[in-house]
């Protein structure tokens, strides 16, 4: 049986890897996936990726890197990324993964105009969603925890938007039948957002934001898991 790649763009926080495990943790039992079933890639700190073909599907994770610093690891991985998902593999990208999607197959990406967008946040699917093979279950509204300062600026041609908030207009898009990017944290709960908030609690103040107010409204969804339990779904056998 062919592995679901975990593309891994970096760490979570300290706090969180001690006490909760990292993205890969995450988005594995997200996913329902047995860890045997699954393969890491910390391209980051320079691993090799395998052939697309041989894999089930792929998932891009977040980081505290900027896909627009443009570091030689991200942009080696971003030439990978796009021939996976014009060649046909199942592809997921999250955050960081969602911006070096767009990046690698012609969008901008850059720092987010409308500023940081950090906690629990109401996401609009539009009508594109309805037929979409991963949005198609879900809500015309959802509730999904967010934590990132830069955004996808411009869509690659011919991508499909599919979710906006009033953080940021490009919430997820497709590119194709396989491929999607969401700026959201769909294997993220309250709990790791609110370490976050408190992470992050002097930026959030010093941008005009009220992390106390932030930290109140985190609350647990179903939605993000729900996302990923779909795209498991979706992966080649």
């Amino acid at each position: 049986m062919r592995p679901l790649l975990i593309v891994k763009s970096g760490k979570t926080l300290p706090e969180l890897v001690a006490r909760r495990g990292d993205y890969e943790d995450w988005i594995s039992a997200g996913m329902g996936l047995a860890r045997s079933r699954v393969a890491i890639a910390p391209v980051y700190e320079d691993a090799s990726l395998p052939e697309p073909a041989s894999l089930a599907g792929v998932v891009v994770t977040g980081s505290s890197a900027m896909v627009s610093q443009r570091a030689p690891w991200s942009e080696r991985t971003a030439v990978w990324l796009a021939s996976a998902a014009l060649a046909g593999t199942p592809v997921l990208g999250i955050c960081y993964g969602h911006q070096l999607l767009a990046h690698s197959l012609g969008g901008r990406v850059g720092p987010n105009p409308r500023g940081r967008e950090i906690g629990s946040i109401e996401v609009s699917l539009h009508d594109a969603a309805r037929g979409d093979p991963l949005f198609a279950e879900l809500p015309a509204q959802v509730r999904m925890q967010a934590s990132h300062v830069e955004a996808v600026l411009e869509l690659p041609a011919g991508a499909r938007l599919l979710a906006s908030s009033r953080g940021d207009p490009h919430q997820a898009f497709a590119v194709g039948d396989h491929a999607w990017g969401v700026q959201f944290h769909p294997e993220f709960d309250a709990d790791v957002v609110r370490a976050y908030l408190e992470a992050r609690r002097d930026a959030v103040r010093a941008e005009g934001l009220d992390p106390d107010a932030l930290l109140r409204g985190a609350s647990d969804s179903p939605h993000g898991v729900a996302l990923l339990r779909r795209f498991a779904g979706l992966l080649r056998d």
